[in-house]
């Protein structure tokens, strides 16, 4: 069995590089797979391995400048979620590209996932999605406004060319697991917006601990590890990933005409040209030689 840690924090790293060896070191020896970014701003992602490896990473990581009240939230799967450890330097740990945002200064005020349904369903509150148009399409919250943005950098935008229609509403967002709504809701107060609510502990969080019975969420979640997708108490979902595009996919999506393993989907099949879905076949190809010989190998 694996255990699953997502986790950000937002602190301050003087060199976040400098941090990357021992932290990278450790998870290896620990059997630990995923991904850490760290930036100036902090560190976040997903990982995944053993339970005594995963309670010494994040023991590390607490142990960070500035890390001690570091936070995560646990799932579990009887399969590995990742392939490799990656740790990597970023400007951001989750790329907005609005320098004079810093949620360590403020952010919005925190909705507990069993308050989340009575706000949201308040006439003059506004709910927003500050995900990526992909992952909305498989899951959201009733009646909650989908911005239509294929990357968070987009989102500033997007308030900008939006922000009438919220006239005289408090806003309350959510995004899988809290780190888009720390900068998103600092980012609205910064530009004037007096009510602002956010999901504490983000969907995750509200389909560990509100009974299905209970609840105004509608579908999956998309989450960023081999399960793909997770429902109510976290139960691993139907979807898989088209490798070309990245996106989620339903079992029976992969009997449209324009499916191709590793190489496309009816979401992205006129969106590469003739030379990139060669060099996804080429890659496709790859990985079956290489499970071929990892299969002969175990046999």
């Amino acid at each position: 069995m694996y255990t699953i840690a997502a986790l950000y924090h937002f602190t301050r790293f003087d060199d976040p590089a400098a941090l990357k060896p021992a932290l990278l070191a450790l998870c290896e020896a620990q059997s630990v797979m995923g991904t850490l970014l760290l930036a100036p701003e902090g560190v976040n992602g997903t990982i995944a391995g053993p339970r005594a490896g995963i309670d010494a990473v994040i023991a590390h990581l607490r142990a960070l400048p500035g890390c001690a009240d570091l936070e995560w939230k646990e799932a579990t799967s009887d399969k590995p979620p990742f392939g490799k450890m990656k740790v990597r330097i970023k400007r951001e740990i989750v790329t907005m590209g609005q320098p004079d945002v810093d949620p360590r200064a403020k952010v919005g005020h925190y909705v507990d996932p069993k308050d989340w349904n009575e706000l949201i369903r308040s006439p003059d509150v506004a709910v927003i999605d500050t995900r990526n148009s992909y992952e909305v399409a498989i899951g959201t919250f009733e009646g909650a406004v989908d911005p239509e943005t294929e990357s968070f950098g987009e989102f500033p935008a997007w308030w900008e060319a939006n922000k009438d229609r919220f006239h005289n509403k408090k806003i309350a967002m959510f995004c899988t697991g809290g780190i888009r709504c720390e900068k998103s809701t600092n980012y609205l107060i910064g530009q004037g917006v007096e009510d602002v609510f956010h999901l504490k502990g983000g969907i995750l969080k509200y389909l560990e601990e509100v009974p299905e019975q209970e609840s105004t969420w509608e579908g999956d979640c998309f989450v960023f590890d081999n399960r793909v997708s997770v429902g109510h108490g976290l139960r691993e979902g139907p979807h898989m990933l088209c490798h070309g595009c990245r996106r989620p996919i339903l079992p029976e999506d992969r009997q449209h005409p324009a499916y191709e393993a590793g190489v496309s989907c009816h979401q992205c099949v006129d969106e590469t040209s003739a030379e990139d879905k060669e060099r996804f076949r080429e890659r496709q190809r790859q990985i079956t030689l290489a499970k071929e010989r990892a299969a002969r190998e175990e046999g």
